[in-house]
């Protein structure tokens, strides 16, 4: 490794970190914001769609723009993608209502799914496997400093300052990562050639799109348009797999997939994707609806689920030797019904130590079994698929949060349906007072109180089914460190 690289690698990581840091603290911030938004821009019916949108397109686009970096290499595809996640964060803050509101966070996600996955492929390209452990943990600081970051900002900023600063806040940061990687991160990109599996994208998300239309109006009585959207899901299944099966360079390789390690362990990790993103986006609507407290008080009980993760996936990496790969995950799979079990346990005038309570242990569970399932993963396979299988669970999570987003919000929105025959969401329209209407009505409170809490239901039960996954993970043993030669930036 030339003395140039090695003076250059730290000002890359930084640049890594801050890229990282946008994406790690639009978890939260958002979240605790999103309450005060909806309020304000009406159309709670559309509430989870704000980040179903988002998750859509980071997990269509993420195997795409790794293909792309492959072909034309990191930094002109990774600053492509910092770009599309800026514009979108600033047209956010310009939203009118909420359908402009997620049209934008569509523009957003996709200049996400560039984001994550490429910064990952940096680190790889710059340090060894032994550094790596090293460099994990930085890279887990950045989430757990976005843990307390972002929660704190987002109840600061909807307290004190407008709702539009909780997506403009991401554009120094990303401004201070662009000039990083411009001035640091120096490559040679040979002629490759890559057969872009476009076809696959696009069936890929015809079928996701359908089904998350499906399944939300499933909890809103919309008649022939819930069989229409699923019967389009299927189709779009169906020729996905075909697809896939001829493709040259496939979205997503099926035979991979169909490994035992690696089946097993992506379904605990969509399942946990899917019970996380349901606690992200529920969560703060009932501290705040239902508990009566602050935006700051909720945005703290839900810092404790991303705190609690990177301490989980620290501890977790620190004892695979002792406990071995399936156990941690195992281990990892059980907190997560356990500290769902707290949810169930809400009702009004708790206090909220209760939901944080829970948020922790949930926390810890998902750095135990993400740790270990990547882990895991990477050790069933030999060097040549490292690459691949990494990224089948990444997407993996992505879309278990996608999907969640889109089952609890029908669940919600069925809830609702249920409880008051559609009087809460008229009380959270534009103009008609948010959450002070909801807090002032003990009915609507109830009705609220009623639909999150079988939202919870849905949380436990997926927590369960995390578990229940994770039991089936065969044991793997932990790899060697590759020793491959591998093409490193220049």
């Amino acid at each position: 490794m030339s003395s140039t690289l090695t003076l250059r690698r730290p000002l890359v990581l930084a640049s890594v970190m801050a890229a990282t840091f946008m994406i790690a603290i639009e978890a939260t911030i958002v979240s605790t914001a999103m309450p005060q938004i909806a309020g304000e821009l009406g159309d709670l019916h559309l509430y989870s769609w704000a980040f179903s949108a988002f998750l859509l397109t980071q997990t269509a686009t993420t195997v795409m723009f790794g293909k792309l970096a492959d072909l034309y290499g990191r930094r002109p595809v990774l600053l492509g993608g910092i770009a599309l996640f800026l514009v979108g964060s600033v047209l956010c803050g310009m939203a009118w209502s909420m359908p402009s509101l997620i049209l934008f966070r569509l523009v957003q996600g996709a200049g996400a799914g560039a984001i994550q996955p490429i910064c990952l492929t940096i680190v790889g390209d710059l340090y060894t496997v032994q550094e790596r452990g090293k460099i994990q943990g930085w890279l887990a600081s950045v989430w757990g400093v976005s843990s307390v970051a972002g929660p704190l900002a987002g109840g600061l900023i909807t307290q004190h300052l407008s709702w539009v600063w909780i997506f403009w806040i991401n554009l120094p940061i990303g401004v201070l990562a662009t000039f990083g990687f411009i001035a640091f991160l120096h490559e040679k990109v040979g002629q490759r050639r890559h057969s872009l599996d476009l076809t696959g994208a696009g069936l890929f998300t015809l079928g996701i799109t359908s089904l998350m239309v499906g399944l939300t109006l499933t909890g809103t009585g919309s008649g022939a348009a819930t069989p229409v959207a699923f019967g389009l899901a299927l189709i779009g299944a169906i020729l996905f797999v075909l697809q896939e099966r001829r493709a040259a360079e496939p979205m997503i390789d099926i035979r991979l997939w169909a490994r035992r390690p690696i089946a097993t362990a992506n379904a605990a990790t969509l399942f946990s994707g899917m019970a996380v993103i349901g606690l992200t986006t529920f969560l703060p609507m009932y501290v705040q609806g239902v508990l009566g407290q602050t935006a700051l008080v909720a945005g703290f009980a839900l810092t404790m689920m991303v705190l609690g993760w990177p301490v989980g996936a620290t501890v977790a990496a620190r004892n695979f030797h002792r406990f071995g790969l399936r156990g941690t995950l195992i281990l990892g799979g059980a907190l997560l019904p356990a500290g769902a079990t707290a949810f169930l346990l809400l009702r009004p005038g708790l206090s909220p130590a209760v939901a944080g309570g829970g948020s922790l242990v949930m926390g810890l569970g998902m750095g135990f079994l993400s740790t270990a399932a990547i882990v895991l993963i990477q050790s069933s396979v030999g060097w040549a698929e490292r690459g691949a299988a990494t990224a089948s669970n990444i997407f993996s999570r992505n879309l278990g949060s996608t999907l969640g987003a889109a089952v609890l919000g029908a669940v919600m929105n069925w809830g609702l349906r249920e409880q008051d025959g559609g009087t809460l969401p008229l009380a959270m329209g534009e103009g008609a007072g948010g959450m002070d209407s909801i807090l002032s009505d003990p009915a609507l409170r109830a009705a609220l109180d009623g639909a999150l809490h079988l939202t919870f239901w849905g949380v436990f039960t997926i927590a369960v089914l995390t578990l229940l996954a994770a039991l089936l993970v065969p044991r793997v043993a932990i790899g060697q460190p590759a020793q491959e030669a591998r093409p490193k930036p220049g």
